[in-house]
C-alpha cells in the first residue's frame, strides 16, 4: 500500500510540475490538472519505454546530454499520444526538459 500510495504522489507532483512548465515556458500548453496528470502518466510510460529500449544510462540519474535529448522527445512525442491534453513544439520540448530536469533534480518526479 506505501508503494502506491508513493507512485500516486509521484504523479500529482509530475502533473503540478507540467502544469507550471506549460505556464511559464513558451511553446507547450496543458489542458488543466487532468490533463497534465493524464500527459504525466503518458510521459512516464513513454520514458519506461525508451529506458527499456535504450539501457539505463539515459534514466535521469544518468542524464547527462543524451537523457536530456531523450526527455525532450518523450514530451514531445506525448503530445500526438494525448493532443487534447498536450500541445508541444520543438523549443519547448527542449525547454520542458531543461526545467524538469532541474527540478527534477530537487523534487524527483517520474517525468522524463
Amino acid at each position: 500500500m506505501n508503494n502506491w500510495v508513493g507512485t500516486v504522489v509521484r504523479f500529482v507532483v509530475s502533473a503540478l510540475v507540467l502544469m507550471l512548465v506549460g505556464f511559464i515556458l513558451p511553446g507547450i500548453r496543458v489542458a488543466g490538472f487532468t490533463g497534465a496528470l493524464i500527459a504525466a502518466v503518458v510521459i512516464a510510460i513513454l520514458g519506461w519505454l525508451a529506458e527499456a529500449v535504450l539501457g539505463k544510462r539515459i534514466s535521469p540519474h544518468g542524464r547527462g546530454i543524451v537523457g536530456f535529448i531523450v526527455a525532450a522527445i518523450v514530451i514531445y512525442l506525448a503530445q500526438f499520444i494525448v493532443p487534447a491534453y498536450l500541445s508541444v513544439n520543438i523549443l519547448g520540448a527542449l525547454l520542458a526538459a531543461l526545467v524538469i530536469g532541474v527540478i527534477d533534480a530537487f523534487v524527483p518526479t517520474e517525468l522524463r
